[in-house]
């Protein structure tokens, strides 16, 4: 598309060869409108800087860059989250488990969200149960910035600590947590989906643990005792095919109330095991 002509909102619309919808979200948000303006100011003309910074992002995705990352935020249990290339983008498939979560949060409780990512899972946990103690954890510097900025922003109150797992500092008393929550890299180092679509763009380290996928898993499962609540939950997220591996993991250390949860393909998704280990 030239720069250096004038054209209008409807114009550019339908000739950047991007979807419709992918189209008129990077309009509202190069131009800071809404919907309704894009209809009925369709024939303004775009400025050429307007135009420069809209042909630069649809050429970005048409190269398949996620239209998260260009836009700088993702919607996620109805509330919009700040993303960045250092974090993971927002899927449906974690409502389940920040529904687990809260299905078995006691009132007053405390929840530990490891590997947290943009926040989430915390953010939002933060946000539905305020009567909550919730801490979250992530190694990254980068998605630590991200995950603080979302709790302002929807102001949740969220404890936040630098560290790999149960590493991180600060972090909540040792079994003091009834609810500890995880969306670990789950991916084999060598599963073909890490060069496709969207996570050929998305941080690796996030989604793959450089291993056969069950690593940082059972590192969590591992350590939960140490900080779980008697009788306390450890939740965790998985690939469609791990759901057997994460039981049998909890099994091995004791857990009880063991079973898995579909997403709404039918698919394993989410384990969770109750802890008989008192401290």
């Amino acid at each position: 598309m030239n720069t250096n002509l004038p054209i209008t909102i409807d114009g550019w619309l339908h000739n950047c060869d991007l979807p419709r919808l992918e189209a008129r979200m990077l309009l509202q948000q190069v131009l800071d409108i809404n919907h309704t303006y894009i209809i009925t100011h369709g024939q303004q003309p775009l400025s050429i800087s307007e135009q420069a910074s809209l042909n630069q992002l649809a050429q970005r995705r048409l190269a398949g860059e996620p239209l998260a990352y260009l836009l700088g935020w993702r919607e996620f249990y109805s509330r919009r989250f700040q993303v960045s290339s250092a974090v993971l983008i927002p899927r449906p498939e974690t409502e389940h488990l920040v529904d687990a979560a809260l299905a078995h949060l006691p009132e007053q409780g405390t929840l530990w969200d490891l590997g947290t990512g943009s926040g989430i899972i915390a953010v939002t946990i933060a946000c539905e149960r305020p009567d909550a103690q919730v801490w979250a954890a992530d190694i990254s510097k980068e998605a630590l910035a991200i995950a603080s900025s979302n709790a302002i922003a929807l102001q949740a109150n969220v404890h936040f600590g630098q560290g790999s797992w149960y590493q991180a500092q600060p972090q909540p008393e040792p079994h003091s947590v009834d609810v500890i929550v995880s969306n670990p890299p789950y991916i084999a180092v060598h599963d073909q989906h890490l060069q496709q679509g969207d996570l050929r763009f998305e941080p690796q380290h996030a989604l793959t643990d450089n291993h056969n996928g069950l690593s940082a898993l059972a590192t969590i499962i591992a350590g939960a005792a140490a900080f779980l609540c008697p009788a306390g939950w450890l939740l965790l997220e998985h690939g469609f095919d791990q759901g057997k591996a994460v039981r049998d993991m909890l099994a091995q250390h004791s857990f009880s109330q063991i079973h898995t949860l579909p997403d709404l393909a039918g698919l394993d998704r989410v384990t969770l095991g109750q802890s008989n280990i008192n401290p």
